[in-house]
């Protein structure tokens, strides 16, 4: 299931007022009820990421993993999509919030880049539509690759010779393919390959085995106490907005002074749109590969798993009751979203060499 808009208050109201009567099924309710309840809210992770705007080609896709882990179209020749997204992390570069270009801190935490493009946005603010729109962007972004405008951008790809033959094939018929925008559809066709399906859509699909009865009895409690009223669909998650705090102010909840919150709170969609009602929303991440890709939230500021699940429970539920068995269970559920690292990701490419550049 999709939704693209944010809960109201009335809404959230009857989502707690609902979950709160709901009792965990117990053991003997049996596979196939709890298998029937999953597939209402949950789908398989489709193979791929292709769409009618951006299908795939074998030629795109081996162009788009050639740039994602290319560095040198960076004004500090350092930065890639692959710095911030690295194969030994799960897609993600395991820092609380990341270091861009000319070593500068950037604000937030980096999620994963698998499954990232079946999300309706991209960035936890929903600022990039797609990931194409998000490659495009992120060359003139001063924190990743640091171009004052695309045609900065588009010289340095240029004078990397052995690109133009990969260009030439992945967009024919265009007078001049090795282009910002072509950069973008091939770094997107790359990532939407990217993939991980995992023992939970092995379970959807009908083998009970697929789940050991610990995750068994966490997916039951994930939907039972309301969890999967925002983290649903086939990313569990990525598909909706959210306020985060409903039931208790984050920050204030993690132990900040006001005059800390005065200096760097963090407003969400806010700093996007800069409309007050926007202030504090943010995507609801995905939680595929959320056991794999620690620390936790957009400031990085949870080291464990179990210690978001309380988080989560108490700010976005108001349930502070979950017994340490009840944490342990829905740990193991999440657990088996983790998928295999895809092949084509694990192993850095050999990139087209070019003249020094000093």
């Amino acid at each position: 299931m999709t939704r693209w808009t944010v809960l109201s208050a009335a809404s959230v109201a009857a989502v707690l007022a609902a979950t709160a009567l709901v009792p965990v099924v117990s053991a003997g309710d049996g596979d196939n009820s709890l298998l029937e309840r999953a597939r209402a809210v949950f789908q398989p992770l489709p193979k791929d990421a292709a769409t009618t705007a951006y299908p795939l080609t074998a030629d795109r896709v081996e162009l788009g993993r050639a740039l994602f882990f290319e560095s040198r179209v960076s004004t500090d020749g350092k930065q890639s999509c692959a710095n911030c997204h690295q194969p030994m992390f799960y897609g993600t570069d395991a820092l609380a919030t990341s270091v861009g270009n000319q070593g500068r801190a950037l604000p937030r935490n980096v999620p994963t880049v698998f499954n990232t493009a079946l999300q309706f946005v991209q960035h936890y603010g929903g600022n990039r539509v797609d990931v194409e729109e998000q490659a495009v962007k992120a060359l003139m972004s001063p924190l990743a690759y640091g171009n004052a405008d695309l045609a900065a951008a588009e010289t340095r790809l240029r004078a990397i010779p052995g690109y133009r033959d990969m260009f030439v094939k992945a967009f024919p018929g265009e007078a001049e393919p090795v282009t910002a925008r072509n950069w973008g559809v091939a770094i997107g066709a790359y990532e939407r390959t990217l993939i991980t399906p995992a023992p939970f859509d092995h379970f959807l699909e009908g083998d009970a085995s697929a789940l050991s009865p610990q995750a068994k009895r966490g997916l039951d409690k994930f939907m039972a106490v309301g969890c999967s009223g925002c983290h649903s669909g086939a990313t569990v998650g990525g598909q909706m907005y959210q306020k985060f705090g409903l039931t208790r102010d984050y920050w204030l909840a993690t132990g900040s002074t006001e005059k800390d919150l005065l200096k760097g709170r963090d407003k969400g969609r806010f700093h996007d749109t800069k409309n007050e009602a926007d202030a504090f929303i943010f995507k609801v991440q995905q939680l595929r590969n959320v056991a794999v890709t620690p620390p936790y939230f957009h400031d990085g500021s949870v080291a464990t798993l179990s210690e978001a699940v309380r988080v989560m429970a108490s700010l976005q539920l108001g349930r502070d009751d979950l017994s340490d068995a009840d944490v342990a269970d829905i740990v193991a559920f999440l657990e088996s979203l983790t998928g295999a690292v895809p092949a084509n990701f694990a192993a850095v490419p050999s990139l087209p060499p070019a003249p020094y550049r000093n």
